[in-house]
């Protein structure tokens, strides 16, 4: 439990949920009283409070007097105890005081009725991974970030597509868990056939997995008049919906964004027909 005086430099990063932050994470944090450059990518399940400028500057970096970079992705997570009580991405943004921080920006989401997830990374994001993303994206373009996992209680409309895809331009592999199609009130109606008048392109997507997503979806990406994607060649679904998306592989709008993919993840082994191989011209025998 001694400092740590020739560490310099330390990166973390943690993609699954963890509840050993608090007693695993800042202790070892608190030995690194030299340390110059930290990076920490955490996502923190049931901790006892959200990551506040407030918060690291007390618990972390006041053990830091030598920090000179600090780039962090913080999501909490965190039951509701107060259902009244409700922060915003600006209450945790102006808790970010110290220079030390930088830029700072902040995504709050609120899940049900009990549950919320308040992220907050610093700028320019430098990480190449972010899940969940939901319908609450800012108006900041991730340039670094490759993946992606999009979850939300709420559906994705065609217009989230097209604000998605300009904020993630690099975008190379993308999982969508979603079972609930947009429903469209009578009054907006009329968006469900304008939306379509903008084709979304992934230039970089090279993996989709909708293997947890409504057909709605699958439509959405493989039908080429909504969506474009040239460097597809990896697609995560189940066999049924593709029967029918694809209209038993005949269908000529989703002829195209299949063309180019040479492995097809199913839910189960499978012999593919012939349709499927003239559907999939690249796919591996």
């Amino acid at each position: 439990m001694d400092d740590l005086p020739k560490l310099k430099c330390f990166s973390l990063t943690c993609y699954n949920r963890t509840r050993g932050y608090e007693n695993l994470v800042v202790p070892l944090l608190r030995r690194m009283s030299y340390l110059e450059e930290l990076i920490l990518y955490i996502h923190i399940l049931n901790g006892s409070t959200f990551i506040s400028g407030t918060y690291l500057d007390n618990e972390i970096l006041i053990h830091m007097l030598q920090l000179q970079t600090f780039t962090f992705y913080f999501a909490s997570e965190n039951d509701i105890v107060d259902s009244a009580i409700r922060i915003s991405d600006s209450d945790i943004e102006r808790t970010f005081t110290n220079v030390k921080h930088g830029q700072v920006a902040s995504i709050v989401d609120y899940f049900e009725s009990d549950c919320m997830i308040c992220r907050v990374f610093s700028l320019p994001v430098k990480f190449h991974r972010l899940e969940p993303v939901t319908n609450n994206i800012p108006n900041i373009v991730f340039n670094s970030v490759t993946h992606v996992k999009l979850h939300d209680k709420n559906p994705f409309k065609h217009e989230f597509f097209i604000r998605f895809a300009q904020a993630f331009p690099f975008l190379q592999s993308l999982s969508i868990h979603n079972l609930e199609p947009p429903n469209w009130r009578p009054h907006e109606y009329h968006r469900y056939h304008t939306d379509w008048c903008s084709i979304v392109d992934y230039p970089c997507l090279i993996s989709l997995d909708v293997n947890d997503a409504c057909s709605y979806y699958v439509e959405h990406f493989l039908n080429e008049t909504k969506t474009h994607l040239p460097c597809l060649t990896e697609l995560k679904i189940w066999h049924e919906c593709l029967e029918r998306v694809t209209r038993n592989f005949t269908r000529d709008e989703t002829r195209r964004n299949c063309a180019k993919v040479k492995r097809l993840i199913i839910e189960r082994p499978t012999v593919y027909s012939k349709d499927v191989y003239n559907y999939f011209p690249l796919l591996s025998v």
